[in-house]
């Protein structure tokens, strides 16, 4: 793991110009020290001079130098403060670049797990992990930098007012870099490992949360507890074994560096009393010996706060460096009449060696736009058959492992490959409704519209249809009641009937464009009660009878008995060759 990571540079613009902006206060900190060992080794030398001649001290000898050491104490303070401002500006800075690439590119990806651990593990990522790298952009990485700017530069003059101190400094400073190489070698194996507990963690807990409504049918929600709990107790034993080694390995660096400064004053001492050496560089020396070795050792007492930051940096350049799915550039054509044809498609889960779906075949009218001209396609097939990832096929946001699914405009034209066409032209002409929608922060009303200019009229028609007029009817500010991100404040079925609402007005705006032709359910059913059902098969009804195509992910027998072709979806397990090969 390298200290200071080039991809860091290149990807964080805020850690380019942080960079610069320590070196330079690097420089100046080098400078101000200098002064500040001459003015102190100028100002005493004389006065114990005097003091030991019995002469009495005039203050003008001394006082430019008493005047420049006040200089260099307010100008360190100084650097001190800007260094520590500007850090913790640059530290947020650059997390938030990074938290927003790896999410953007995570987005980029596609529903697939990207990397190891998941969507959980990039979640884990993106929130608690990336935060660790504060640390080492606030601590460390000053420090690293002040060693290769001060250190250099105080030697100098060091070998400049005596050559032997330089000689015992020269060969004593090594020793730091290469015990913190081997504690460091040894802590960085602990963070990664503590990383990666947190990363398990965090995936237990979401997938957790998210079955937790299952768990709890069949009265299980208890018995995951214990493995969250083990899971917890893996993530202290890692941090304490990690906080363990620093402080050790902490000790033996105070250790070496202290006694290379005592190794340095003693050999001046000795000089001193021989006379081979002047009080005043002789003062100097002993002032600047301790700045030597302190970056040094800053270096190696920070270095432990910033191997979880390195860790999760290294863990976030791997998300970012994924290959992106090439894009599609081809202008969708117009779906009003046409077909979508499934052929053969096959779909890998995961990192198993399975299909789902697997040699997936079927033809999709699609609807006219006119009334009477619609469909409903049901999707049906057993759990973890691949259902939902045929809908996210479908929407063009996964790619077939196997097969392909074409676009039939006319019959004497060509067909047209969905994983060829540019998805800013496919998806304004698909309507999707997942099965747990995500509402934007806002008022009822907005998460409706969605910005769109509709009529009141309107949106009462569709609030009647997806039974959200009784919803509203009940809520303290009716279509002005604020709801949270993600829906918050409103339970599963009045986000399932918020979402459906916003979805029969898709395109249905005055002076807007046609409402697409084709609409994606994925088990609008599955979390609602006999009445929430018959509003769902209400507007199914109302999308049919306005001449667009629902195909819809189904397990109900209400709705397969609505549909007017059923997509039977299958999965397959394959030979380790076969995986390989898909």
């Amino acid at each position: 793991m390298k200290p200071l990571d080039p991809r860091l540079l290149r990807r964080a613009r805020a850690a380019r110009w942080y960079v610069a902006l320590t070196a330079a206060l690097g420089v100046a900190a080098a400078g101000a020290l200098v002064l500040q060992a001459f003015a102190i080794a100028h100002a005493l030398g004389p006065a114990v001079t005097a003091g030991s001649a019995g002469t009495p001290l005039a203050l003008s000898d001394v006082a430019p130098w008493l005047g420049a050491l006040v200089a260099t104490i307010a100008a360190r303070a100084a650097i001190a403060w800007a260094q520590e401002r500007y850090a913790q500006k640059a530290a947020a800075d650059v997390v938030a670049e990074l938290r927003e690439q790896v999410v953007a590119h995570t987005v980029a990806l596609g529903p697939r797990p990207a990397g190891e651990g998941g969507a959980a593990a990039t979640a884990t990522l993106a929130t608690r992990g990336l935060d660790d790298l504060g640390p080492y952009l606030v601590r460390y990485l000053p420090q690293l930098l002040l060693t290769a700017i001060v250190t250099p530069v105080l030697v100098l003059v060091v070998l400049g007012l005596d050559w032997v101190s330089a000689l015992i400094c020269v060969v004593t400073l090594p020793l730091v870099p290469l015990f913190m190489w081997l504690v460091g070698v040894m802590t960085a194996g602990a963070s990664e490992r503590r990383l990666h507990t947190i990363e398990r963690l965090g995936a237990q807990v979401l997938d957790l949360l998210a079955g937790l409504p299952t768990l709890r049918a069949f009265g299980r929600e208890i018995g995951p507890g214990a493995r969250v709990r083990a899971l917890g107790d893996a993530s202290r034993r890692a941090t304490m074994g990690t906080l363990r080694i620093a402080f050790l390995s902490g000790m033996v660096l105070e250790l070496l560096t202290t006694l290379s400064v005592a190794i340095v004053a003693v050999g001046v001492g000795l000089r001193l009393v021989e006379g081979m050496i002047a009080l005043v560089p002789a003062i100097a020396v002993l002032v600047l010996a301790p700045e030597v070795y302190l970056p040094l050792r800053r270096v190696g007492a920070e270095f432990h706060s910033s191997t979880d930051g390195l860790a999760a940096a290294e863990r976030a350049f791997t998300v970012l460096e994924r290959p992106l799915p090439a894009a599609g550039t081809a202008t969708a054509p117009a779906l009003a009449g046409a077909t979508l044809v499934l052929d053969g498609v096959g779909v890998r889960a995961g990192d198993r060696a399975v299909l789902a779906p697997a040699g997936l075949t079927a033809r999709v009218p699609l609807g006219t736009g006119r009334p009477g001209g619609g469909r409903v396609v049901a999707l049906r097939g057993p759990s973890g058959a691949g259902k939902s990832t045929t809908a996210l096929v479908l929407l063009g946001l996964l790619r077939p492992d196997e097969g392909r699914v074409l676009v039939e405009t006319a019959p004497h034209e060509a067909p047209v490959d969905l994983a060829d066409l540019d998805p800013a032209t496919w998806w304004p002409q698909v309507t999707w409704v997942p099965q747990r929608p995500t509402l934007v922060a806002g008022t009822v009303r907005d998460a409706v519209t969605d910005g769109r200019p509709v009529t009141a009229d309107a949106l009462e028609a569709a609030a009647r249809t997806t039974g959200l007029h009784d919803v509203v009817a009940g809520l303290p500010q009716g279509w002005d009641t604020p709801v949270g991100l993600g829906g918050t404040g409103l339970s599963v079925g009045q986000r399932q009937r918020v979402a459906l609402a916003a979805a029969l007005l898709d395109g249905g705006a005055p002076g807007g464009a046609a409402p697409p032709p084709l609409v994606l359910l994925d088990e609008p059913t599955a979390h609602l009660d006999a009445r929430g059902e018959q509003v769902v098969l209400d507007t199914v009804r109302a999308w049919r009878a306005a001449g667009r195509t629902v195909v819809v992910v189904a397990h109900r027998a209400s709705l397969l008995a609505l549909a007017d072709q059923v997509v039977d979806v299958a999965s397959r397990t394959v030979g380790p060759v076969e995986a390989v090969v898909s």
